[in-house]
């Protein structure tokens, strides 16, 4: 809204039609089928180009009581008091880990695949050869002329121009507004079969399976967003505050001393970049005359920074623990190549989470190896700190490790707590060797004050904060005292526990301090709400019939389409459902060739009802495009959707 006035006044307006539907509702209402926005109208806080939109859409159908107070639009998180709908994160100790079985689709499924592709790529080809003979205007930049090399490779650019190109309406679709719970698309159309797109003017409300909002802290309301904009007014663009040499602020210093409680190590040190967070570090860990093992499925971040260094690498299948056993035997017995002497440094490097096959990494079996043949352990938590074990604090937490056991961890914060960049955690004297080897610092931009104070406020969140008896300076003081609040203590063992909360001398005088953020209520509900939500779409999809991948845990769930067409088709049915849902498929080379899938990523910001409506749609859509080709036993939607919680507390096959 452009004045508080007109805000104040839409939201009266907002809460007199409200009211007139009577009741008190327990979570955010579903989407409502009439969720296009069309014409010009802002995607502000309360959108008032109509009232079945305002009520349906962007206002909660009753106001908030005493008892349910809602601090954000619920377009950007969905509310849901029932505590049923919750769930902790935590691998059962004494049990083995394992994820689910991957399972084969049947003969025909695999054969109507290759035949796809391979029709695909004669027809392609027979149009390059006739294209090149009658309209050569169009392939310049395929041939050499005047003396020139061609511009771009005719068989490197085959896949993207005669492959991805027929289903281009299914990626990179423009969005504006906040990747929350909703996220508004600006409709477009193609007229030379998505050689081009033209925006149409309109816009849709869509609910939103694809973001990496694991927390659900993509919001432009609550306690961390007043945080930045206090540090915007503050701060400003690139000064102000405490300046110290090289760029760094007072806010870098707090942020990784944050960081480094949060992850339970000594020392932390944050980039301005994940990907360059890899690929800058590895080559300081690691040159010639090491050796890194290295997980096949590893990142591509985690790949270029291998090759950077110069160091040796050898690969293992994916989370296989006997692979990974017979590797390093080999290469431990073998050392250096030509000269077999021993190698200066053994570095094993997994992800915690991977992102493209939903499955953890194997932590307990990787601590009893890296005892046994006395490796050093790097583990990549872009997508499982914040998203996995009780404390939201990754793998180790899951697994219930002690941390320093392991030598380096390094995470984003780009997912889980909706800012930017990365960091590296580790003991103090490794971090600080890497501030002066690792090129990020020496080279990179330092992270802008709203990203960090972002940082702080979404971790202190989780962990809570610890109010000393008297602290004059902060004037929200008085507010926090008389909530009454007990801190997040850790369930953790002495051995292996992390600090439990946050000092309140860590973070900036001037942060506004809610007394949700102050006892870690409001973290813990995030963490809780997304693990139901991980589980119940896990186990739901199976129940339909259809072959996921993964952990029930990974909040990215991989469902295997198989067949290039239907990707397509799953990704265009989704989008223009009544509700649409907007959804990520991946192909090659992100997969292999044949197994072609969607990748829902789950948030705390989804209710019970959004997982119930993607189950719906699934359901619908998989019998049309016949995916259902899972093993196991079967249950009804209805009765999938009935059992909810029964489902998600069912312990793991054995």
């Amino acid at each position: 809204m452009s004045t508080a006035a007109s805000y104040l006044s839409a939201v009266s307006e907002a809460d007199a039609r409200a009211r007139a539907h009577g009741g008190t509702p327990n979570s955010t209402p579903a989407l409502s089928l009439s969720s296009s926005l069309t014409g010009s109208s802002e995607d502000t806080v309360l959108d008032d180009t109509g009232a079945d939109v305002v009520d349906a859409l962007l206002y909660p159908r009753v106001p908030p009581t005493s008892e349910q107070v809602f601090t954000t639009v619920h377009t950007e998180f969905g509310h849901c008091a029932n505590e049923k709908y919750r769930f902790t994160s935590q691998h059962r100790a004494g049990t083995p880990y394992k994820s689910n079985p991957e399972q084969d689709p049947p003969y025909y499924i695999v054969l109507t695949t290759y035949l796809s592709y391979l029709m695909v790529i004669c027809l392609g080809h027979l149009r390059d050869f006739i294209g090149k003979r009658m309209r050569p205007s169009r392939y310049k930049h395929l041939m050499a002329q005047n003396g020139y090399a061609a511009l771009n490779s005719d068989f490197d650019s085959f896949y993207t121009r005669r492959l991805k190109t027929r289903i281009d309406d299914c990626f990179s679709h423009p969005v504006t507004g906040v990747p929350g719970r909703t996220i508004v698309l600006l409709d477009r159309y193609s007229p030379d079969y998505n050689v081009t797109m033209i925006p149409t003017g309109t816009r849709t409300r869509a609910l939103n399976i694809s973001s990496y909002n694991y927390l659900g802290f993509a919001q432009g309301k609550g306690a961390c967003a007043d945080a930045v904009e206090e540090s915007v007014i503050r701060y400003g663009v690139c000064a102000g505050g405490t300046r110290l040499e090289g760029g760094t602020l007072d806010l870098h210093l707090q942020a990784e001393a944050l960081v480094a409680r949060f992850i339970g190590m000594e020392d932390a040190l944050i980039s301005s970049m994940g990907f360059a967070t890899n690929s800058t570090i590895i080559p300081a860990l690691v040159t010639k005359g090491c050796l890194v093992v290295s997980d096949e499925y590893n990142h591509a971040s985690i790949r270029y920074g291998v090759r950077l260094s110069g160091a040796s690498v050898r690969m293992f299948k994916h989370n296989d623990m006997q692979s990974l056993e017979t590797l390093l035997r080999e290469v431990i017995s073998q050392g250096q190549p030509k000269t077999h002497r021993p190698w200066k440094k053994i570095l094993l490097i997994v992800e915690g989470l991977y992102s493209m096959e939903g499955t953890l990494v194997n932590l307990p079996v990787v601590m009893e190896l890296k005892k046994k043949y006395k490796f050093y352990l790097f583990i990549d938590e872009a997508h499982s700190i914040g998203a996995l074990g009780p404390h939201g604090r990754g793998v180790a937490d899951y697994f219930g490790i002690n941390p320093r056991s392991i030598d380096i961890l390094m995470g984003t914060f780009t997912k889980s707590f909706g800012a930017a960049g990365g960091y590296i955690a580790g003991n103090k004297a490794l971090v600080d060797r890497l501030r002066l080897r690792g090129h990020s610092g020496t080279y990179a931009e330092a992270m802008a004050p709203p990203v960090l104070t972002q940082v702080i406020a979404s971790m202190s969140s989780i962990m809570g904060v610890t109010i000393p008896v008297e602290k004059s300076s902060s004037p929200a003081l008085p507010l926090l005292r008389a909530s009454s609040v007990d801190t997040h203590v850790s369930e953790f063992e002495p051995e292996c526990a992390y600090p439990g909360t946050a000092p309140v001398s860590a973070l900036p005088v001037w942060m506004p301090l809610a007394p949700t953020l102050v006892d870690g209520s409001d973290g813990q509900m995030r963490l809780r709400r997304l693990a139901f939500n991980t589980r119940y779409l896990n186990r739901g999809l199976r129940k339909l019939g259809f072959i996921t991948y993964g952990h029930d845990d990974s909040p990215v769930v991989p469902l295997l389409l198989f067949g290039p067409g239907k990707m397509a088709v799953f990704s265009r049915m989704m989008r223009t459902r009544a509700t649409p849902i907007v959804i990520v498929v991946v192909a090659y080379p992100a997969t292999p060739l044949v197994l072609s899938r969607v990748r829902f990523c789950l948030s705390a910001a989804h209710t019970k009802e959004d997982v119930d409506m993607v189950l719906t749609a699934c359901d619908e859509i998989g019998d049309f495009l016949d995916l259902k080709h899972g093993a196991g036993e079967r249950w009804p939607l209805q009765e999938i959707i009935d059992r909810a919680v029964e489902l998600v507390n069912m312990p793991e096959a054995p």
